[in-house]
């Protein structure tokens, strides 16, 4: 029934392919530019806040390139299929694999593109970041069946993006920045790891291996609620060291959200699947509402220095 929708769905919208990409997730790869050129502004550097927002555009085109090559690269392993709850752009018979992996070509096209935009306006160290994120992205699918899924995000979407995002913003690489990927970069991975958790069954089916199923769901689960209450300890630690201003205690928004998700994690154990199920977008949800507030404690701190 899949393929025969599928073969006659022969147009889409925008829309629709815009919600291929799977937008909900973009926080990931926005939120640590946007943390980061807080940061820098912070601490007195000269940002170049025009290449800092077009580099943010960048990151998250390469995130849409990496969901999409993922979804695809999932559906062709036979990691998804029509029972499968995430990543639904092929098995419900909307798109077809090879538009999607059409898609996920055009939209690294796209990235690439715009990386060397951004490398003609700085410098060579940008290509070898660049490099390294693409190389990333399209050993995603590979290293996540191989349990090491995690690494590669954290790497994605914590270290590069603020690594990078310090020198096309400033001329530099600033090390320091790496303060704000243990908090930003945990509760990414948990994106990711609330989705293998939830999804163990069905990837055991596909023969492959998360970091989730080496370790089983009840540690994965305790796993997950270090990953989403970490950050805030981890802000607490550097206030007092001195390493960030006490302004970003305007993380504690997100704190709620951030418990209410441990919470019902914990419950996986009972409840299996059903209790990880929407667990991903809320994380994601969650890295939104904590990358702002930390992003405005950082400019709050900067303007009453």
């Amino acid at each position: 029934m899949s393929d025969l929708r599928a073969s006659t769905n022969v147009s889409h919208s925008l829309k629709d392919w815009f919600l291929a990409t799977r937008p909900w997730a973009f926080p990931a790869s926005a939120m640590p530019v946007l943390v980061t050129l807080g940061y820098l502004f912070w601490a007195g550097e000269q940002v170049d806040w025009a290449i800092g927002i077009f580099t943010m555009f960048n990151v998250v085109l390469f995130h849409a390139a990496g969901n999409t090559w993922s979804d695809y690269n999932d559906y062709k392993r036979g990691v998804d299929r029509e029972d499968t709850v995430g990543g639904v752009s092929i098995t419900s018979g909307q798109f077809k694999a090879g538009e999607i992996k059409m898609l996920s070509i055009a939209l690294m096209a796209a990235a690439v593109a715009c990386g060397l935009t951004i490398l003609a306006l700085t410098g060579l160290t940008t290509l070898w970041l660049g490099l390294a994120g693409a190389i990333l992205t399209v050993l995603y699918p590979w290293m996540k069946y191989h349990a090491m899924g995690d690494v590669d995000i954290f790497l994605t979407y914590a270290v590069l993006p603020m690594l990078g995002t310090s020198y096309v913003s400033t001329g530099s690489i600033i090390p320091q920045t790496l303060w704000l990927a243990v908090p930003v970069g945990l509760i990414t991975v948990g994106i990711l790891h609330s989705n293998n958790t939830r999804d163990m069954e069905q990837d055991r089916r596909a023969e492959i291996k998360t970091f989730a199923m080496s370790i089983g769901g009840r540690v994965s689960s305790c796993i997950y609620c270090l990953e989403v209450l970490l950050p805030f300890v981890w802000c607490g630690a550097c206030i007092m060291a001195g390493i960030l201003p006490i302004c970003i205690i305007t993380v504690l928004v997100a704190f709620k959200p951030a418990w209410d998700n441990a919470r019902r994690a914990m419950r996986y154990p009972q409840e299996g699947m059903k209790a990880m199920v929407g667990l991903d977008e809320r994380t994601a949800q969650l890295q939104l509402k904590f990358s702002l507030a930390l992003f405005g404690g950082l400019m709050i701190a900067a303007f009453i220095a």
